[in-house]
């Protein structure tokens, strides 16, 4: 058995356009997070091994997940892939707020 082909339902410069100012965002998420990085790094502790782990985490998060939303809704409608971005754009805001939290509650992230 193979499975039907699905075509695309979206014109390209639609999806460009979509896929464009959802990529503002998530590059947003992304350069706070270097700035969240860079802000601890040069801090009066510093940062050890697992504190780098932690703050590269929010970094790496938002490209994964735009990724992937991009790759489930590129096929889709316009709303549907929307709606893809706008989840995984979610995801990691509050994937990034949940790093700021737990860096300001555990110390053993710094003093490297």
């Amino acid at each position: 058995m193979s499975t039907p082909v699905r075509t695309r339902h979206l014109p390209t410069w639609l999806l460009v356009t979509i896929a464009g100012l959802f990529g503002l965002f998530y590059a947003y998420v992304v350069w706070s997070s270097v700035a969240l990085l860079i802000q601890q790094v040069n801090g009066p502790l510093g940062l050890n091994g697992l504190g780098w782990f932690v703050y590269i985490l929010p970094i790496v998060f938002p490209l994964v997940a735009f990724g992937v939303a991009f790759a489930i809704g590129q096929r889709r409608r316009a709303g549907e892939l929307a709606i893809a971005l706008l989840a995984g754009l979610t995801l990691s805001a509050a994937f990034w707020l949940a790093i700021v939290g737990y860096g300001t509650t555990s110390y053993g992230l710094y003093g490297g």
